[in-house]
């Protein structure tokens, strides 16, 4: 008699908030009005909140200017400001807005709860404390590498890339880029894929029957469902500015892929699906949002495959200058892509599209060589076979992904 209460409930719900979404709708999509853009209300005011991703993007960004103001102006990098920063401790930031934010980085490192607290897609909390260890020791390897030596080969040092000063480890992977790029599938992806977009947290608890009855969280203007749903939002647009229509992140990456016209679908994809799947937890089409989830999974998983090819490849293009060093910097930005697979999604599963063996392996191999990348001589067949191995599971071509259409 319960369920069949709140049924009732819903069906005259799900016509109110219907119209609560923006007014400006470009639907209807699958039968439900979309927004044209990530707006949706209640009672006059914005029902979206997704601050804490937006605090965090910030947090990286300005943990990753950190490397380029070392190796631009020859200072060495301090370590210990750049693990205070991840763990947002001791007033690291420039901000008291960050400071006191109350978020931080480090906790959201291979943490997603379906990943690293029902250990599905192979993950543990061994995997977990690996990671996060992995990103604090980019911190020193960057500090050692802005000791003033020049970048050769088992040496860390910086590098002059044109009119940008890098910083290199002695295997010649850039910190900064493992850093960055990295943190996109660990952090990002892991928090949208396997977190914030995972039925077993959307629905969790009493969220299901709360977001029909429309009972709104007691921290905002919005059910729990929505917001989970806003978060894996942030965690790809967060950081965008409308003002300056500068993007960050997963947002830029996916329109830099979308500028290829074998991928160029990609951008509307991804941005529709959210708001289509945001609209459909305000009318109560749980089916609809599960649609939804599918194609923000596949879709991100495929930007990811996409630019690590991508860099591979430009990387493999620069091998013949500057005896290798010109190649690191697009190497390193492949190095980090593929990291980011470990924490893709295949949708209607529990699993990645590359498992952490996979990924390790491909990562292994980049590196193999006795002064890892720098031992040039043998990295274009592992270029290229990672690449097609990357490729094939996409099912696009090397070439479709290695150059910009």
């Amino acid at each position: 008699m319960k369920i069949t209460k709140y049924a009732l409930a819903a069906a005259a719900l799900s016509l109110t908030f219907f119209s609560s979404c923006s007014d400006d709708a470009v639907g209807p999509y699958g039968g439900i009005e979309i927004p044209n853009s990530y707006a949706f209300s209640r009672n006059g005011m914005s029902s979206v909140d997704y601050g804490g991703q937006t605090a965090r993007l910030k947090m990286l960004n300005e943990m990753g200017e950190k490397f380029t103001i070392a190796a631009t102006n020859g200072n060495l990098l301090d370590a210990g400001e750049l693990t205070n920063m991840y763990s947002n401790t001791n007033n690291a930031f420039s901000s008291a807005e960050l400071n006191n934010s109350g978020k931080n980085i480090k906790s959201k490192t291979a943490s997603s709860a379906d990943y690293f607290s029902s250990f599905l897609g192979g993950g543990s909390s061994t995997e977990k404390a690996a990671v996060q260890a992995m990103f604090e020791n980019q911190f020193i390897l960057g500090a050692e590498a802005s000791q003033g030596n020049p970048a050769s080969a088992g040496v860390a040092g910086s590098y002059l890339d044109g009119s940008k000063m890098r910083l290199f480890a002695a295997n010649g992977l850039e910190p900064q880029q493992i850093l960055l790029k990295g943190m996109m599938g660990a952090m990002m992806m892991d928090q949208i894929s396997n977190q914030y977009l995972s039925t077993l947290k959307l629905d969790g608890g009493s969220n299901v029957i709360e977001n029909t009855n429309k009972v709104l969280s007691a921290d905002g203007n919005f059910t729990t469902m929505e917001h989970y749903w806003d978060e894996a939002y942030g965690y790809v647009y967060g950081a965008d500015n409308a003002t300056t229509n500068s993007k960050k992140f997963w947002s830029s990456y996916i329109d830099q892929v979308n500028a290829d016209s074998d991928f160029n679908t990609v951008s509307n994809d991804v941005d529709l699906a959210f708001r289509a799947g945001r609209a459909a937890i305000v009318a109560n089409d749980y089916s609809g949002r599960n649609q939804q989830i599918a194609r923000i999974q596949e879709k991100l998983a495929l930007v990811a495959a996409v630019r690590a090819v991508y860099y591979l490849q430009e990387g493999k293009g620069k091998l013949v200058e500057d005896n290798g060093a010109k190649a690191f910097h697009a190497l390193s930005e492949g190095y980090g892509f593929i990291m980011s697979l470990r924490y893709t999604r295949q949708p209607g599963t529990d699993n990645p599209y590359f498992s952490k063996t996979e990924v390790d392996a491909m990562l292994a191999s980049l590196i193999s060589g006795e002064n890892g990348l720098w031992d040039i001589d043998t990295l274009s067949p592992k270029l290229d076979a990672i690449s097609s191995q990357i490729a094939a599971k996409f099912g696009f071509t090397v070439a479709q992904a290695a150059t910009v259409n």
